[in-house]
């Protein structure tokens, strides 16, 4: 009777930490107002969100009247100042850490500062693998090891005014932060990874890829998280280096992965070919949160209502996330525990409800390399 009664203990602590997403797409309006009134909260202890007369907003309209859709280049002179020491500015903590972005703002990178409140809300990124775990009983999953393939949490320091402020990529910063937290054990350590340093090379990620070889040949590797191009690198890596793939060493349960577009259409194909037939599961996020993973068998991902504000603009205005129609496309807007209505830069695309994907950047160009994608692999705009 006792492993029965400790497998339920388990399912209901599991059903626990998804409780809320489902909620949230289940009555998205009502959770979004609730996320709204919490993170208000947050900002009016701050410079800016009291300069926008926070502590006034009483609904979604008086937000968006009060506080103006910003880009990147719109909070960086603010952003800054906060690197040079002006915390208040912006965040009612002290950071603990600053992650760039992998691609980059007119030739640079951002940077995004993250706090104990922002890291919190990152765990949900952990939802994909707990739901997946409810929906198919594979809690085999939780005994074995996750191959960490994410990027270091330090990749150097940059001077403003008189100080040097150390950065480092959001993965790498959530996985040092919270790997405790998670009932997965991953390998190699963060601070494994970090120790080869913050390079960029191809040899640089050549030692990441080794130390992930040689940590983890010996391991029951059963969930591969991280960056998706990342993971079939490694898998190619390990063919040319030591004459074998990933599903000759493990017998890999499930991957969840993120960054790019296309995770289920461009690269699932790659990716079980070189892992075998594990399931591949999207995650959305970015450098400044993870805003939606995937709920089901259905290549797209459901929003975390319950932790963001969600909006976008498109052709016919600012609209909220959940009122987009099927087919309908806009470019995402966020509010997160740091950023108010930040304009991520990413064209969403809305399928039958609770589902989107991301198509890319907001550019022009996007929507017909996303068309082309999907005749060339024989997607067509399915779920």
């Amino acid at each position: 009777m006792q492993p029965r009664m400790d497998m339920a203990a388990m399912r209901e602590r599991l059903e626990q930490m998804v409780r809320p997403w489902h909620e949230g797409l289940a009555r998205p309006a009502a959770m979004q107002e609730d996320v709204l009134k919490r993170l208000l909260a947050g900002f009016a202890r701050t410079a800016y969100g009291r300069e926008h007369g926070a502590e006034s907003v009483g609904s979604v309209a008086e937000y968006r009247r009060l506080f103006p859709v910003m880009t990147y280049e719109s909070y960086e002179p603010l952003i800054r100042r906060v690197m040079g020491g002006e915390t208040e500015l912006l965040l009612y903590e002290e950071p603990v850490g600053w992650a760039i972005t992998r691609g980059s703002t007119k030739g640079s990178s951002k940077f995004i500062p993250m706090t104990p409140t922002d890291l919190k809300v990152r765990v949900s990124a952990g939802r994909a693998v707990v739901n997946y775990v409810l929906r198919t009983g594979h809690a085999d999953v939780f005994q074995g090891v996750n191959l960490n393939l994410n990027f270091p949490s330090v990749v150097g320091t940059v001077r403003v005014g008189d100080r040097d402020v150390e950065y480092g990529y959001s993965s790498g910063i959530y996985v040092k932060h919270v790997s405790a937290q998670t009932p997965v054990r991953s390998l190699p350590t963060q601070e494994a990874i970090d120790a080869l340093g913050g390079g960029k090379t191809i040899e640089d990620w050549h030692r990441r890829f080794e130390l992930a070889y040689e940590t983890c040949k010996g391991e029951n590797v059963k969930l591969v998280g991280g960056v998706a191009p990342t993971a079939v690198e490694f898998g190619r890596y390990l063919h040319r280096a030591h004459g074998v793939y990933p599903k000759d060493l493990w017998q890999t349960r499930v991957m969840t992965l993120g960054s790019v577009p296309g995770i289920n259409t461009r690269y699932s194909s790659a990716l079980q070919a070189l892992y075998g037939p594990a399931d591949v599961y999207e995650i959305y996020g970015a450098t400044e949160g993870m805003f939606g993973q995937q709920l089901d068998s259905k290549r797209a991902w459901a929003p975390n209502y319950d932790l963001f504000l969600l909006e976008v603009e498109t052709r016919h205005g600012v609209k909220m996330l959940h009122e987009m129609r099927p087919g309908e496309r806009g470019s995402l807007i966020v509010s997160t525990p740091i950023l108010a209505r930040y304009k991520i830069g990413d064209l969403i695309q809305a399928y039958e409800s609770p589902y989107f994907r991301c198509i890319g950047r907001d550019r022009p160009g996007t929507v017909l390399r996303y068309w082309w994608d999907g005749i060339t692999t024989w997607d067509f705009n399915r779920l």
